[in-house]
């Protein structure tokens, strides 16, 4: 088998990377459903849109380092299919009740919270399950070809459900999402639990979250990449407010060279997930900072692209570098850490990557309305290049962790 796909000849990951392949595109189509069924029971309210994708985000923030402490303490096979069946339902409960024209608002944010409860378990659960399923050696390209899957899906889905709301309306992107997790929960039933390579469980204690932060604070090779993540994902990956505003005020065009430009930088990402798992060898630091700084650079590239076509062509080595920055982080945590932490370590991953979010969008957002969109375009890969220097610098260094201790606290708690 080529190198660049050797984790699907462990039959456990093929099983799953199939699953999610269906999954997450129905995943990514419930998306744009929810949203649309949204603007059309409240007449086009934006509040209610930014409540509801609130709700499904809040548990994820909340819950999601205790997440991280059910995946180290119980069977992650068996919490992935409670999980996942949950959405499952969930996703079908919305589907019946579009379908019967019985939906109200109060459903939609109600089911959006409890695929956000889910999701919170579900996240650091499989991310830690996937060393799991190819162990240690493998695993780098898992991550990689995880990351293919994904971004190849949030291409399809939302297309493939576009066609649908236009035919049918949204009750059937519910309903077909809500079919697509018997492909993940067919392939974890399927599973031959013998081949897998479990930790061992830890058993229940207090403090255990804050165990696994002090676990992580007090070693290099995870804080830094950690952080950058952090940086990179609070400051740079902003571009569902930045492209629109471009698209918007500079261009002076529509919905439609917004949409290519998203495109433009998925694909990108695309085509940066097979170079990533082709790869020899365990991931190495070198090549998350250097993509790191490559990818602000970009940005700032990006930010003064002088035509639409110049833009469009850049977005696509800006996806890819960022692709190789966020596969080969998440790589180095999971082979970094112990199997006994390696839940909360990776809940904590998930929660500073997404959590950066709320933080980071609304300061691009009013660089962009006082300065222009080209600004936070450019203010945003500068502070990712920036990081990126600090972070090869911190990890150049031999100094103990514990020098920096008083600070990191302050940081990380």
């Amino acid at each position: 088998m080529s190198p660049t796909f050797r984790s699907l000849a462990v039959r456990n990951y093929r099983l799953f990377a199939a699953g999610q392949a269906v999954s997450l595109s129905g995943t990514w189509g419930q998306r744009v459903a929810q949203d649309w069924l949204v603007l059309h029971v409240t007449n086009n309210s934006g509040t209610a849109l930014g409540t509801v994708t609130a709700l499904q985000f809040l548990p994820v923030l909340l819950f999601g380092l205790y997440g991280g402490v059910l995946a180290d303490r119980y069977d992650k096979r068996r919490l992935l299919v409670g999980a996942q069946a949950a959405m499952a339902l969930l996703a079908l409960a919305l589907g019946v009740l579009d379908l019967t024209g019985a939906v109200q608002l109060w459903h939609v944010y109600a089911l959006a919270l409890g695929l956000g409860l889910a999701t919170a378990v579900d996240t650091p659960v499989r991310q830690a399950f996937v060393s799991e399923m190819v162990g240690q050696e493998d695993l780098a390209n898992a991550v990689s070809l995880n990351s293919a899957t994904f971004n190849a899906s949030r291409i399809v889905g939302p297309a493939l459900a576009g066609l649908a709301i236009q035919q049918w309306g949204t009750a059937c992107v519910f309903l077909a999402n809500a079919a697509s997790y018997g492909a993940v929960l067919a392939g974890l039933l399927m599973m031959r639990p013998a081949e897998l390579f479990p930790s061992a469980r830890q058993p229940a204690g207090r403090g255990q979250v804050c165990e696994g932060v002090r676990y992580v604070r007090e070693r290099r090779q995870l804080l830094v990449p950690i952080l950058l993540v952090f940086m990179v994902g609070t400051f740079g990956l902003n571009f569902q407010i930045t492209l629109a505003l471009v698209a918007k005020q500079v261009f002076r065009t529509g919905a439609s060279s917004f949409g290519l430009l998203t495109s433009a930088f998925a694909v990108g990402s695309l085509l940066g997930a097979p170079a990533s798992a082709r790869r020899p060898g365990p991931p190495r630091a070198v090549w998350m900072v250097a993509a790191a700084l490559v990818f602000g650079l970009l940005e700032i590239i990006v930010g003064a692209a002088p035509t639409f076509v110049s833009m469009m062509v850049l977005l696509v080595p800006t996806g890819a570098a960022v692709l190789t920055f966020t596969t080969t982080a998440n790589s180095l945590v999971q082979l970094g850490s112990e199997a006994a932490v390696r839940g909360r370590v990776m809940a904590l991953y998930v929660l500073v990557f997404l959590g950066g979010t709320p933080v980071g969008a609304p300061v691009i957002g009013m660089v962009a309305q006082r300065y222009g969109p080209r600004v936070s375009l450019v203010a945003g890969g500068a502070v990712c290049a920036v990081s990126a220097l600090v972070a090869a610098a911190l990890l150049a260094q031999r100094q103990p962790m514990s020098r920096y201790r008083g600070a990191l606290t302050r940081i990380t708690l």
